[in-house]
């Protein structure tokens, strides 16, 4: 009885952190659930218009959205998940009733998901769009995007990533230990090391025990994608430099910078007072000297000039979805042109605190054009005092493990 009890709890947890999305764009991430519930609530997450298509083919209405996200999540276990249909239905069931849906609810609910059972997976429409729209569980009008700029293939492969569980990594501290002594003290000899610094977790290997370790504690490692080194080389640091990480938080580039070196002066800001407390525990964890924390907004005005300044502004996170599958529901086309606005708008702002010959690396979560490309090349015309440092870098294009960054460095000019 015990193990259903459980069982039930992180289906209830689940199903909570699912209403708090739908309801107020709250990231499943940030929710502290268990492994399973995880698992569960973002893999609905991700496959959220595929099972509302597919629940639409089984119901004549659709029924309120706390009897949906039961369906969603009874569907998702039974085709998705290595869960037993039966089991899938009653805890299912059990659900609606310790959620106080009702009796009819959860004759619904019986009723919807052995019907799914028998029918199987629905048929998809024909038209391309439309069925990459639902297949991969991303809006509409951002495939058609997609295909715009990218070409059918491409936006289609990209829309499939959006599904996929991305890879994790480990960042090394390697201050405090090298890659091959962590990795055999986790337990995970034998795993991809990049960078000397990054070792990718393998698929099998549970997350929990990592980050319960005392190597964790200590600060030994921290958990990062390696497209942040890609982003971070582009500043091209040399010993001693004042650098201003502008929008830093949570903190994991500028915490890999202050391991990097520990003669350079770090000045790491948010406009969050919030999300700088929260940085206070990363850089002291790590035990990291050389990194101040500040409440700035990058849009006022600074008294100081550094030599590299390190831009990774807020965006539409189209880089990562799977990492944060909320986020192409959460898009829309005016938001992406604010996006694109408050962005420029921070480069042009940071940009007044860099030195002559110093580096600027913009940097975003997302490749797509309006949020990258475009917000430089229009800086560029307005400033002609900097010029691009090279070519542009997206190392999700190069390496599918890779978060999908883009990073452009620009010099300024000496007079």
């Amino acid at each position: 009885m015990l193990l259903l009890d459980d069982s039930l709890k992180e289906r209830m947890d689940a199903y909570r952190v699912l209403l708090l999305w739908q309801k107020d764009g709250s990231f499943i991430k940030e929710s502290g659930l268990s492994p399973f519930a995880m698992e569960l609530a973002l893999g609905v997450c991700r496959r959220h218009l595929y099972l509302q298509y597919f629940l639409k083919t089984l119901v004549k209405k659709m029924p309120s959205l706390e009897v949906a996200t039961v369906l969603e999540m009874g569907i998702f276990q039974m085709f998705f998940m290595e869960i037993p249909d039966h089991a899938a239905v009653s805890t299912s069931v059990e659900l609606v009733k310790a959620a106080n849906l009702g009796e009819g609810s959860a004759r619904l609910v019986n009723a919807v998901l052995h019907s799914a059972r028998r029918s199987g997976l629905p048929a998809l429409p024909q038209q391309r769009v439309r069925r990459v729209s639902i297949e991969s569980s991303v809006p509409e009008w951002l495939v058609r995007r997609w295909f715009d700029i990218y070409g059918g293939d491409r936006a289609e492969s990209l829309a499939k990533a959006t599904l996929e569980r991305p890879v994790e990594w480990i960042r090394v501290n390697l201050q405090k230990t090298s890659a091959p002594v962590l990795a055999q003290k986790l337990g995970l000899t034998g795993a991809s090391i990049l960078y000397d610094r990054y070792i990718q977790v393998p698929e099998d290997a549970k997350l929990k025990p990592i980050l319960e370790s005392e190597s964790f504690a200590k600060g030994e490692f921290s958990m990062q994608n390696p497209s942040a080194y890609e982003v971070v080389k582009l500043l091209d640091l040399k010993p001693g430099q004042k650098v201003w990480d502008a929008c830093a938080a949570p903190g994991g580039k500028s915490a890999l910078m202050g391991e990097m070196d520990s003669s350079l002066d770090i000045l790491a800001s948010d406009v969050s007072a919030f999300r700088v407390e929260k940085m206070h525990d990363v850089v002291d964890r790590l035990g990291l000297k050389n990194v101040r924390l500040e409440c700035i907004d990058a849009l006022s005005p600074q008294q100081s000039k550094f030599d590299r300044i390190l831009l990774d502004v807020p965006c539409s996170n189209m880089g990562v979805m799977p990492r944060r599958p909320e986020s192409k529901y959460r898009i829309t086309q005016d938001s992406m042109k604010e996006l694109a606005e408050l962005q420029y708008g921070i480069l042009e702002s940071a940009s007044n605190h860099l030195a002559e010959g110093g580096v600027l690396v913009y940097a975003t979560c997302s490749p797509d054009p309006l949020e990258t490309t475009q917000v430089v090349n229009r800086f560029l015309k307005a400033h002609p005092e900097f010029v691009k440092r090279g070519e542009h870098v997206l190392p999700g294009a190069q390496d599918n493990r890779f978060d999908g960054f883009f990073a452009q460095a620009l010099e300024r000019k000496k007079v």
